[in-house]
């Protein structure tokens, strides 16, 4: 009860700094009357959207002092449209953000510190990285919704079939996908040209595209070579197959893995639900999920994905205050449960991943690998630097440019991104 009247009052206090309203919240409310705020819901409006609208429901049902109003905004679309919004009006009072929007939104002042409030009332249940990845300058400005992160995923009955475990290093990968090919006939593992995908390669050899504290691009760094010269190998060999550089390689990819036509490939939790529709997971238990291997470090480390619930900045106190018990309810380990078991995400939070939520051994399998997840940095720009590398990769992976000067064309359009960092 303390800690609620505490952020009641932090919450009137950042509200008289603000100058605008909610322009998204219904400006009738009554004094006496419901408060109705906004929720931009950005999930997929077919698959996942149910889920949420059902807890709205429930939230309404034991608060009938708040009213929610959902609407579901394209993902691609929602980053853009809030922006405009929150410099204007017309934002909505609960944004689910990308983990990678937030320090972007959080600099321009468009979400609230949630630190101290009834939003973040649980913190210490939430993973440590998830926490970390929702800070910019040291607040918190989302509570972990949802988390994802990519791991090696492959076919447990040909990995047994070749007498293979799953590699722990990109060689030992090397080694088992030639041994499938030999004992099974299909290709042991189909990467992707994305830059997203490789960043696994990255962390392996312990650099980034960026050293953010140092303000430096390191994405042509003796490190970086090294991870990219890994990945490039990865598409030639036996039991590799070659580089896809259509515009459909992802569905290439993503087929020929749960038609059981390539034993293993790096994958996110988002397709738990597309694998089992496959022919070679008709049985659950045959999906394998492990941590994606290691580099030369000995370290194995994926990015962390995911989307925060964030509170908009501009919103007056009653609405702040609506927002917060909204976004605690929505991340509560009830909600989390909830929304694992119908929608087939990873939780936030370690309370929610009940018996019945590991019954799924994909939710259970991506459970175990979380730990390799490592934050973004804190850096608004970091997200927008995957796009000059998945042009020049892709030139790589197709034999237009050889790795250095790919890379070299990719240090100079990031530069461009961040122009205060060094090369």
């Amino acid at each position: 009860m303390r800690r609620g009247i505490a952020a009641t009052a932090l919450v009137a206090s950042l509200a008289l700094a603000a100058t605008a309203c909610g322009g998204d919240s219904d400006s009738g409310d009554k004094a006496d009357g419901p408060v109705t705020i906004t929720w931009w819901d950005t999930s997929n409006a077919t698959n996942e959207a149910p889920t949420y609208k059902a807890l709205v429901k429930e939230f309404e049902a034991a608060n009938k002092n708040i009213k929610v109003k959902y609407v579901n905004v394209p993902f691609d679309q929602a980053q853009n449209k809030f922006d405009t919004a929150a410099g204007s009006k017309g934002a909505p009072d609960v944004l689910r953000s990308e983990v990678g929007w937030t320090p972007a939104f959080a600099k321009k002042g468009f979400f609230l510190p949630l630190d101290g409030t009834e939003a973040l009332a649980d913190e210490s249940k939430f993973k440590s990285n998830l926490i970390e990845q929702a800070k910019y300058e040291g607040k918190t400005y989302g509570v972990p919704f949802t988390t994802d992160t990519l791991a090696l995923v492959y076919n447990k009955e040909l990995f047994e079939k070749a007498g293979v475990e799953a590699p722990k290093t990109w060689d030992d990968l090397k080694k088992a996908a030639a041994t499938i090919k030999d004992k099974t006939g299909v290709d042991g593992y189909w990467g992707s040209t994305q830059a997203y995908y490789a960043q696994s390669f990255l962390y392996g050899e312990g650099t980034d595209t960026v050293d953010a504290d140092a303000k430096k691009i390191t994405v042509t760094s003796a490190e970086a070579k090294k991870a990219y010269g890994t990945w490039q190998d990865l598409f030639d060999g036996k039991g590799l197959h070659k580089a896809d550089t259509t515009a459909d390689a992802y569905a290439h990819i993503q087929e020929a893995f749960v038609s059981g036509k390539v034993a293993s490939i790096v994958q996110g939790p988002w397709e738990i639900t597309n694998f089992y529709k496959g022919s070679a997971f008709k049985d659950k238990a045959n999906l394998g999920i492990a941590t994606v291997p290691a580099g030369s470090t000995g370290e194995a480390g994926a990015p962390t994905g995911g989307h925060n619930l964030s509170v908009y900045a501009g919103s007056d106190a009653a609405h702040q205050e609506a927002s917060l018990k909204f976004v605690n309810f929505m991340t509560s380990a009830h909600a989390q449960e909830t929304i694992a078991l119908k929608n087939s995400t990873l939780p936030t939070r370690d309370d929610a991943y009940t018996d019945e939520v590991k019954a799924d051994p994909g939710i259970a399998g991506y459970q175990t690998v979380l730990a390799a997840a490592q934050p973004r940095p804190a850096l608004p720009e970091y997200s927008s630097l995957w796009g000059p590398l998945d042009t020049e990769l892709l030139a790589i992976a197709g034999g237009k440019k050889s790795l250095d000067e790919g890379l070299s064309s990719a240090e100079t359009a990031i530069a461009k991104l961040v122009p205060d960092f060094s090369k």
